[in-house]
């Protein structure tokens, strides 16, 4: 019999919200947007400020919360809920989690689209769709294979891909190049994701692309999106080459599992948690190189 783990303790709704908005992941939607725009613009604004602030916390409140509420059903089999890998929230947060959700979004897009070109409402609006559509009953993208990868790519990478639009940076050859190394990444990241999942997801009645390509051929699946978003690398403009290398660790990190059958895929989550704090120092890295990206070019006109 399922535990509610959410109830252990009594809990403020601002900690629940809290909780289910996933701080350790702010930085993964926020970064992106902040670093596309500045290194576009090399201003500090009021889109900046307000399109970092939304990214920062309202969108992932309801791109996490959404998914909370509507997975609560299989999120109380699985024992890795109900902390930093995913709040458990009970059936009592539900409906107050999908009032605020959109609440605190709609005062930010409001201001960013009055700030915005028609360019940049179309991307805002696809990154809006895609955080809806992944979890909401009549799409729940999450249980369709693959498009459960893409969409959760699309989660990350369009705050980078709307920091341009908003920016209104010109589209080039290494540009399109950075974006779809970026696109791959998260493709493989939310697969091998997916694997340490196979068992309560199934157990659940959820599909995922884990439970219907299997554990071992979704790791090895992921290492190869991540060998192709090392490969995109190479032809970005210098010095994104050099972050090439970067997908080695996440290489490293999957291949151990390369094999894992779908009865141990559990163990898969020793791994993820590698990879949480492999994207730290990646991350890092990567901000050194784009540091270094903007000393050496003008701003993108």
């Amino acid at each position: 019999m399922a535990v509610d783990r959410s109830r252990t303790r009594p809990r403020s709704l601002a900690a629940d919200l809290l909780t289910a908005s996933r701080p350790l992941s702010w930085i993964n939607t926020a970064f992106p947007f902040a670093a596309a725009y500045l290194l576009a613009t090399r201003e500090i604004d009021a889109p900046l400020v307000i399109g970092t602030l939304f990214f920062l916390v309202p969108y992932n409140l309801a791109m996490y919360g959404i998914n909370d509420v509507f997975d609560y059903a299989s999120d109380a089999q699985n024992p890795r809920k109900g902390g930093v890998e995913g709040a458990l929230l009970g059936p009592a947060r539900h409906r107050a989690t999908l009032i605020a959700a959109p609440a605190a979004c709609v005062p930010f897009v409001v201001a960013l689209v009055l700030l915005g070109s028609p360019v940049s409402w179309l991307v805002l609006a696809v990154s809006l769709f895609a955080v809806a559509a992944y979890s909401m009953p009549g799409l729940r993208f999450k249980e369709v294979p693959f498009l459960d990868s893409v969409t959760s790519s699309t989660h990350f990478v369009s705050p980078a891909v709307y920091g341009l639009a908003l920016a209104g940076a010109s589209v080039t050859p290494q540009l399109i190049a950075l974006i779809a190394a970026f696109f791959a990444w998260g493709v493989a990241s939310h697969a091998f994701g997916a694997v340490q999942d196979v068992v309560p997801d199934r157990e659940g009645g959820i599909a995922s692309i884990a439970t219907v390509l299997g554990a071992h051929a979704t790791v090895r699946f992921a290492i190869a999106a991540w060998g192709a978003a090392g490969l995109l690398m190479l032809v970005t403009a210098w010095p994104g080459p050099l972050a090439a290398v970067l997908v080695l660790p996440y290489l490293a990190t999957a291949w151990p599992y390369r094999g894992v059958s779908d009865a141990s895929s559990g163990a898969a989550n020793a791994g993820w948690r590698r990879f949480l704090g492999i994207n730290y120092a990646v991350g890092f890295l990567v901000t050194m190189l784009l540091v270094w990206y903007a000393a050496l070019t003008p701003p993108v006109e």
